[in-house]
């Protein structure tokens, strides 16, 4: 029987409408997620009143939330559990809901600080490299003088994310443009997420999650920080961890090829994850 694996797709992927189809089919997850954030996220979702949308405080639980209520619709549709599943960044969250490391309402309030911590942070950015290996680029960050630079996402063979200061990662371009990099595509981001500087934050986040409890992962929930299974005794310090280390998605992908005959779907707005996919895939071939 071919592995059935289930991947959430993280901050960037939002965008207005999303969940139009799933609110009337879950009013009473709705109900609770507009008493657990107070506002309607129905609103939210369908309208972005004001742009918020693009807010990491409002983006992250949309995400989770529209992520989560996708999950439960196919699992209502097909009456059979994923095989494995896989985030990124924060769509992890959705893959721990789904492997029943929490309830719905407990994974949102998670998702809730972790936004809204996140969101508190200013003055860092990111960019995507294309076109180089992450060797290419990790080298260029230790030979060039780039030292305050972290990488962030290694999210497909020739696709990686930097991490830093808005001005050094703005002046970083000229590195990457000489060394043959195809695209340098800054990220509309307010801070320098998975990196070094998001420390405060991840105190700050695991303080507020050592108060929960977790249960073990029903099916295996490959964690960004070590491309491999969650471990049950090690759940909050994967979570937390993730907010400062590497998102390593191209190993978390290679290590679900290795599935017996592996069938992916994407759970989540638009389909960034099954392009990362195709690219991993390309490479491994």
């Amino acid at each position: 029987m071919p592995s059935r694996i289930m991947l959430f797709p993280g901050q960037g992927s939002q965008k207005k409408g999303m969940g139009a189809d799933l609110f009337d089919l879950f009013p009473a997850e709705t109900a609770a997620a507009d008493a657990i954030l107070g506002y309607s996220v129905r609103h939210q979702c369908l309208e972005d009143p004001g742009g918020t949308l693009r807010q990491t405080r409002i983006t992250q639980p949309m995400m989770y939330l529209v992520s989560s209520l996708m999950c439960l619709k196919r699992l209502h549709e097909t009456r059979r559990a994923p095989d494995l599943v896989a985030g990124h960044s924060v769509g992890e969250f959705a893959a721990l809901f789904a492997a029943g490391v929490f309830n719905f309402e407990t994974g949102l309030r998670i998702v809730q600080k972790r936004g809204e911590l996140m969101g508190r942070v200013s003055g860092g950015g990111m960019a995507a490299v294309i076109g180089l290996p992450a060797g290419n680029v990790r080298d260029l960050l230790h030979t060039r003088g780039l030292e305050t630079i972290d990488i962030a996402n290694l999210n497909a063979p020739k696709q990686t994310v930097i991490s830093g200061p808005q001005a050094d990662i703005l002046a970083a371009r000229q590195t990457f443009d000489d060394a043959g990099a195809q695209m340098f595509v800054p990220l509309e981001v307010s801070a320098a997420f998975h990196s070094r500087y998001m420390e405060p934050v991840r105190a700050e986040f695991k303080a507020f999650v050592c108060d929960i409890r977790f249960y073990p992962p029903r099916i295996p929930v490959i964690a960004n920080v070590t491309a491999r299974p969650y471990e049950p005794s090690a759940i909050i310090e994967t979570m937390t961890e993730q907010i400062t280390s590497p998102v390593r998605w191209v190993e978390s992908v290679q290590y679900l090829l290795q599935q017996p005959d592996p069938e992916f779907e994407e759970l989540g707005p638009g389909n960034v994850l099954t392009s990362l996919l195709r690219q991993i895939r390309t490479a491994a071939q």
